[in-house]
């Protein structure tokens, strides 16, 4: 799938714009705080619901205004008169989800645009702590099986629920010890196959001076019986200290995602350059990865790519997404974004109003 169209109406300082987009290449310049990235930002609105710079996405509201519209015209690859128009309204107390003009929950909307992004906020994967790893991981299983994100779902539940009886003493543990060996065995083992699987389409050569790169889980078993096997001798091991803290201290919840660099663990060590050489690799890897298992290819938003990357690898990697998925890229370098050697569109940004340039 591709966007043909995209609108942003109150999306940061974006007050009411429309972008028809080129199916491969799209290029945003301008200077800094003009609405580059807000573009990008609409974009991860219509597909996942949520802002991919903030928690808070209430906050992607434009200040004095009530609520925000974001809208895209998907279209089908190889036929772009099949697709289906997507709106996130957004409020401060709710959102609005809307499919062909039609009101429909979450679980009809979401999955329809998927998105793969690159920018500043994606270093959090390798320098912050284990849930934004655990997250991206999860999101981009979800974007392939959306089986994945309902055992997400359950397994937040009973993870509350099992946290809450504790709480109260305990009392009943046992049927939460089961519900929680039941879901979470399914999404360790789902997450392992994803992670083997992102592992081996790495690419290393955007990495300063080829180093290696991996990714693993904690729990790397891909087998679902062994993994429940696994977690009820856990669950068995730290009844204690479950008992003491009052709170749940196992489960899918809280494993880790390893990342390393060199042989070294990229939270520890890993450099600035290191450090978003392995965000490209892991961003190329996924796109990778859900073409192969979708047969269609997610969009690529690139924020800023050659902030801190030097002109000849950030083209090539550039031309290397582009094989692989439609891709809107952002740039304070007006220079820059003509060299590009790939055709598609330009489009200058100032004062959150865009306009195609020549």
């Amino acid at each position: 799938m591709w966007l043909r169209r995209i609108g942003a109406r109150n999306v940061r300082n974006l007050l009411d714009e429309r972008v028809d987009l080129d199916p491969r290449l799209n290029v945003f310049f301008g200077r800094n705080a003009q609405g580059k990235t807000s573009v990008l930002e609409t974009v991860g609105l219509i597909s996942r619901g949520r802002s991919f710079r903030t928690e808070q996405t209430r906050h992607t509201i434009r200040r004095g205004a009530s609520a925000l519209l974001a809208t895209g015209l998907v279209a089908g690859e190889g036929n772009p008169s099949q697709g289906h128009q997507l709106e996130l309204e957004l409020r401060a107390d709710g959102r609005a989800l809307r499919l062909d003009g039609h009101a429909v929950r979450a679980a009809e909307y979401f999955g329809r645009l998927d998105v793969v992004v690159y920018s500043g906020e994606r270093l959090r994967i390798i320098h912050g702590g284990r849930r934004a790893r655990r997250q991206f991981i999860d999101r981009g299983a979800a974007a392939l099986w959306p089986s994945y994100r309902a055992l997400l779902r359950d397994m937040e539940r009973v993870t509350q629920q099992r946290s809450a009886c504790l709480e109260r003493g305990g009392k009943g543990l046992e049927a939460w010890d089961e519900s929680l060996v039941a879901v979470g065995a399914q999404v360790r083992a789902r997450r392992a196959r994803y992670v083997e699987s992102l592992h081996g389409l790495l690419d290393t050569s955007f990495m300063p001076d080829g180093e290696d790169c991996q990714i693993a889980s904690s729990h790397p078993e891909p087998d679902e019986e062994r993994q429940r096997e696994r977690l009820e001798a856990e669950l068995q091991r730290q009844r204690p200290r479950e008992r003491a803290a009052r709170r749940s201290l196992v489960g899918p919840q809280r494993d880790e995602i390893l990342l390393r660099v060199a042989g070294e663990e990229a939270s520890q060590g890993a450099s600035s350059g290191q450090a978003r050489s392995l965000v490209l690799a892991l961003v190329l890897a996924s796109l990778e990865l859900h073409r192969a298992e979708r047969h269609t290819a997610a969009v690529a938003l690139l924020d800023d790519l050659d902030s801190e990357l030097d002109e000849e690898r950030s083209q090539r990697f550039c031309g290397r997404v582009v094989e692989l998925a439609q891709v809107l890229v952002t740039t304070a370098h007006p220079a820059w974004a003509r060299g590009l050697p790939h055709g598609g569109r330009l489009f200058e940004v100032e004062g959150g109003r865009v306009h195609e340039a020549s």
